[in-house]
């Protein structure tokens, strides 16, 4: 595919609690990467994601607060999208779907496919909760799964196992809120998928190229067989059914609304031209997500866009596994988590810090694994002892011997090192936005410090600090050399390091007009350019500021933070 712009999804985020960085290493970092990836090349993207403010975690968490669902929403929203503006992540827009426009954009999809016959109206007994008088979606029903007998399954599906269930098939079914279940008819709206089954098998087998987690659990579900999946849910909270003699508590099933969000999310910041991202088959529809929201992005809503017949499909889904924290799964239960909003108050100097080890941990085929030493080494090592250590050392030396001024090219005598500079850097750029384009970003970002060794390697090797009195031409050759790697360097580093990158472009002032696709095809820092005066761009993280972290950190904890 050789689209003409890009359309960059992240998945929406249940407006019931706070960021943790499983959630940035599962999907809003690889996001961000990719978008400023493809910003820095030039090409037309459109980033965007928001908040998913409908469904059951919403009223769930409402409920345990003692207070509405909307003000749960709004309480979360700008806090959540405050802690991803602050990690740097570069949302074109961040909206919500609670609002007005997404509700009526949800109503007019539903009812398109309603006009389209593609569900039908089936009467099904449901379960009750004869204490609470509601009917119990299917996450209010807990039991024992038939397949695994994990023994707290929930009605829609064994978080154990895996498997896709229906409240009916749990053994020893009970209510979430504990009080008597029966059964009663209830009517609601269904999505007959088995009735497109070999339309999807088609859809998923045209993407050979899709990440093997995604395209396994895809396939997985496609052997068992497509099952119809009710599209409306008893609810007093989310947007109504569309139809005539709907009841007041029947609203759209969340998995239904929420990805129209993405829609909806596009018309409201691109009101004029928005059907180009989501009419027009020169776009690529790109959705970063967790590895749980799989077959919702990779069957269900596919389908839908299908149904509907005005939409292109998703062309990638690049899923992700989960993250550990310090050998355990993290549990908001259990607050076993680091929450974004905690870590930007006690390391706001250290964000890119946190993205790069996010980044160099990044679950693309397992579980990632996160560690607050691991943390510290990353910073110690990696950031102030190889990157910052590479730059420092070049603006110093500059300053030292040459008054902070670039030397001029007539000045060097032979410059025998450039061609082979300019090669490395061209084949090493090749290699990351290979890399990139193949959503590898872990291998993108090993390249990157790979570029970083071999620049610390040549300033070693050279040694300009002892030879810019005995043989000063080849010192400034290793200067000049140096320091157009770093502003090249500099370029490539915006992706994983944004606020590094501005950092370091005002340390040696890169001109105006520098960029990536420039790497590898030119020199950037003009003789006689005047560089900022040194100041390191990393600082060492102390133990006793790592052993606090540690010590928050309890699996006995019982406290929850939602």
């Amino acid at each position: 595919m050789n689209p003409d712009r890009y359309l960059v999804t992240a998945a929406l985020l249940y407006a019931n609690g706070a960021v943790h960085i499983g959630h940035l290493a599962g999907c809003y970092l690889p996001a961000d990467i990719y978008t400023r990836y493809l910003r820095a090349r030039g090409r037309e993207v459109l980033f965007l994601s928001g908040t998913d403010e409908h469904g059951i975690p919403i009223t769930l968490a409402a409920r345990e607060k003692n207070i509405s669902p909307r003000e749960l929403v709004d309480s979360y929203h700008d806090s959540i999208k405050e802690s991803l503006r602050s990690f740097g992540i570069s949302f074109d827009i961040f909206d919500r779907t609670s609002s007005k426009h997404h509700h009526q954009t949800a109503s007019d999809f539903f009812l398109k496919l309603h006009e389209k016959d593609c569900f039908e109206s089936l009467e099904t007994q449901q379960f009750f909760d004869e204490k609470e008088g509601i009917f119990l979606a299917d996450r209010y029903v807990r039991g024992v799964c038939p397949v695994c007998s994990y023994e707290d399954a929930y009605g829609d599906q064994c978080e154990k196992c895996g498997r896709s269930l229906s409240p009916q098939e749990l053994l020893e079914p009970r209510s979430l809120f504990g009080g008597p279940l029966s059964e009663r008819k209830t009517t609601h709206w269904y999505l007959p998928m088995h009735r497109w089954q070999k339309e999807m098998e088609s859809y998923v087998k045209d993407h050979s190229h899709w990440k093997s987690n995604v395209k396994g659990q895809c396939l997985s579900w496609l052997a068992e067989g497509l099952r119809s999946r009710a599209m409306t849910r008893d609810l007093d909270w989310g947007v109504p059914v569309p139809l005539p003699g709907a009841s007041r508590d029947k609203v759209l099933y969340v998995w239904f609304d929420a990805p129209i969000g993405y829609i909806s999310a596009t018309q409201k910041y691109r009101p004029k031209d928005w059907e180009r991202f989501w009419k027009d088959e020169k776009t690529c529809l790109i959705h970063f997500i967790g590895k749980d929201n799989i077959v919702f992005h990779g069957l269900i809503f596919p389908l839908m866009l299908s149904l509907h017949g005005e939409y292109i499909l998703p062309h990638h889904i690049p899923a992700n596994e989960f993250l550990n924290l310090e050998g355990n799964k993290i549990s908001t239960s259990k607050n076993w988590a680091v929450w974004l909003s905690d870590f930007l108050e006690t390391f706001p100097e250290n964000v890119d810090t946190l993205r790069y080890v996010l980044c160099a941990n990044m679950p693309e085929t397992r579980d990632g694994h996160f560690t607050w030493k691991g943390f510290q080494t990353a910073q110690n090592c990696d950031l102030v002892g190889v990157l910052g250590n590479f730059i420092h050392r070049v603006m110093v030396l500059t300053w030292k011997h040459l008054d902070g001024k670039v030397p001029h090219s007539h000045d060097l005598g032979t410059q025998e090192n450039l061609p082979d500079l300019l090669k490395r850097l061209s084949a090493e750029k090749e290699k990351i936005e290979r890399e990139l384009d193949g959503f590898h970003f872990k291998n993108a970002l090993s390249s990157f410090m790979n570029l970083v060794r071999w620049g610390n390697h040549h300033l070693t090797e050279q040694s300009p600090w002892k030879t810019i009195n005995t043989n000063p031409q080849q010192a400034k050759s290793c200067l000049y050399f140096s320091l157009q790697l770093s502003a090249s360097l500099c370029i490539l580093s915006e992706p994983f390091l944004p606020f590094t990158y501005e950092k370091w472009k005002n340390l040696i002032r890169l001109p105006e007009g520098a960029d990536w696709d420039q790497v590898g095809k030119k020199i950037f820092l003009p003789g006689a350019h005047t560089l900022s005066k040194p100041s390191h761009l990393f600082t060492p993280i102390e133990d006793s500021l790592i052993q606090t972290q540690i010590d928050k950190l309890s699996l006995k904890s019982s406290s929850r933070r939602t």
